[in-house]
């Protein structure tokens, strides 16, 4: 049997396996429905029947995770149906193409509604996550919108919004969000970028984590001085592209957070540009009175840039307690390229560190 045909089949197998189940329930209402199927599935006539049954139900937790499926959320479920949606509290969408229409009805008609995750829908373009009348009344505490690639902007009025999560989009804006403690976003590596997200941040009293993932596409300069994020505790910044990165511009993210406890850096392999020589850092004194632990995935040890990041750490961290290496942390690398990386670690770094400094090599 080909492999096609064998997907064939087993879609079929599934299909009537779920339509088996739901013809047996009997129960009025749902507290959870999940689908979740590891190929593709073309019969979407299917797939809004078992929509149909579970907002008839009342569902609670909705969740569907295809693999790679071009279904589209049939809007008519929403404008067109005395279904009452009021009991829905966890909505979570991955590779199902939904609009901002009915996104936008949710946010509106689901008066419980605490968590929204969307995931791989080319639908969305201009998005608002508000309330109704007054975004007061959203209780939306889990918002995560990721690999939305048609994505223009996102608003996001949420006042118990407590963990946000954004990838691929050209414009956010946040207002009114004032329990939010942990943010996952995306950014270019440049000054006017950073600076308008660090603006919206620093009106975030509670914001303990942010994770941010800089999208690396040309020699940028030294960042001007950013907006404080005054209660930050935990700060993993993430190179995903190879670029001429600059000593200068950790110190910056760092400065940004006074009372930061917890730095991470995560690198891809080819993250430091051979030629280190291109890219002149200024001379760095910059005191971080309560940062006490500092973790470097992707050390590499083969260029001047991984000791001279170890070197800052160590001479303006003034309570460090632990110093985490991990080698080449990239699913790229061979286990001679790791092995190596490691050896380099050793041989460089347990003479420099102090004995007060926990070191640990990965």
């Amino acid at each position: 049997m080909s492999r096609c045909k064998l997907i064939e089949t087993e879609e079929r197998k599934y299909v009537r396996r779920v339509n088996r189940v739901l013809r047996s329930h009997e129960a009025l209402a749902l507290k959870q429905f999940r689908i979740r199927f590891a190929l593709i599935i073309t019969d979407h006539a299917s797939l809004t029947l078992w929509l149909e049954f579970a907002f008839a139900r009342r569902v609670e937790s909705l969740e569907i995770d295809l693999l790679d499926s071009h279904y589209r959320f049939p809007e008519k479920l929403v404008y067109a149906s005395l279904i009452d949606f009021k009991s829905l509290r966890s909505l979570i969408f991955r590779n199902v193409h939904v609009s901002n229409g009915p996104i936008e009805f949710f946010l509106r008609n689901c008066p419980l509604l605490e968590k929204l995750i969307i995931y791989y829908s080319s639908e969305l373009s201009n998005l608002r996550v508000c309330g109704g009348g007054s975004s007061s009344s959203l209780v939306l505490k889990h918002l995560e919108i990721v690999r939305c690639n048609g994505i223009k902007s996102i608003v996001v009025s949420a006042p118990s919004l407590t963990y946000f999560k954004a990838a691929t989009y050209d414009r956010l804006l946040l207002e009114n969000i004032p329990m939010l403690v942990e943010v996952d976003v995306n950014r270019t590596d440049d000054d006017v970028s950073l600076r308008v997200l660090f603006s919206a941040l620093s009106c975030c009293s509670q914001l303990e984590t942010l994770r941010l993932t800089l999208l690396i596409e040309e020699q940028t300069e030294v960042l001007s001085k950013l907006p404080q994020l005054r209660n930050l505790k935990t700060l993993v910044v993430t190179y995903i592209l190879q670029g001429s990165e600059s000593l200068a511009r950790l110190a910056d993210l760092i400065s940004a957070s006074p009372c930061l406890e917890e730095f991470v850096l995560e690198c891809e392999w080819g993250f430091f540009r051979k030629k280190d020589s291109q890219v002149k850092d200024v001379a760095i004194n910059r005191h971080h009175d309560h940062l006490k632990v500092v973790k470097f995935c992707g050390y590499r040890g083969g260029h001047i840039r991984d000791l001279e990041f170890i070197e800052y750490i160590l001479e303006n961290c003034l309570v460090l307690d632990k110093l985490i290496i991990e080698p080449s942390a990239s699913k790229n690398n061979t286990i001679e390229m790791e092995q190596t990386a490691r050896t380099n670690a050793k041989h460089q770094l347990e003479s420099r560190v102090p004995p007060h400094v926990e070191l640990v090599i990965l």
